[in-house]
């Protein structure tokens, strides 16, 4: 569990405000998809996907996963990073909470793509 300021809300809030920021955490909360299936599936351009999944991961709100094809080459593909973000408000001040995923499988599996 993570926890920020008021300036992590403000940070927090206008990449949620986006419409496909919040498409891409809605679609990779259910499966990986690529940033390709991504944009196809948010009916936007690669290079706009790019953007939002990149400023999704610096919020750490997505991760990358290494995936293999079947002639051998390698592709990212995407998953929501995390189960539950709340904003609570204690004396005064707010505070963000972000509950991480954390999958045993998708440890392991992380592991072994490190060492590869």
């Amino acid at each position: 569990m993570a926890e920020g300021d008021e300036e992590d809300l403000q940070t927090l809030a206008g990449l949620l405000e986006d419409e496909y920021a919040r498409e891409i955490l809605r679609h990779t909360s259910v499966e990986r998809l690529s940033a390709a299936a991504l944009a196809q599936r948010c009916d936007t351009s690669k290079a706009t996907a790019y953007r939002r999944i990149d400023r999704l991961r610096e919020q750490d709100l997505l991760e990358a996963r290494q995936e293999l094809d079947p002639d051998g080459h390698h592709y990212e593909t995407f998953v929501a990073a995390f189960e539950e973000l709340t904003v609570s408000l204690e004396d005064g001040e707010f505070r963000v909470t972000v509950e991480r995923s954390t999958d045993p499988a998708d440890q392991f599996s992380d592991l072994l793509d490190q060492l590869k």
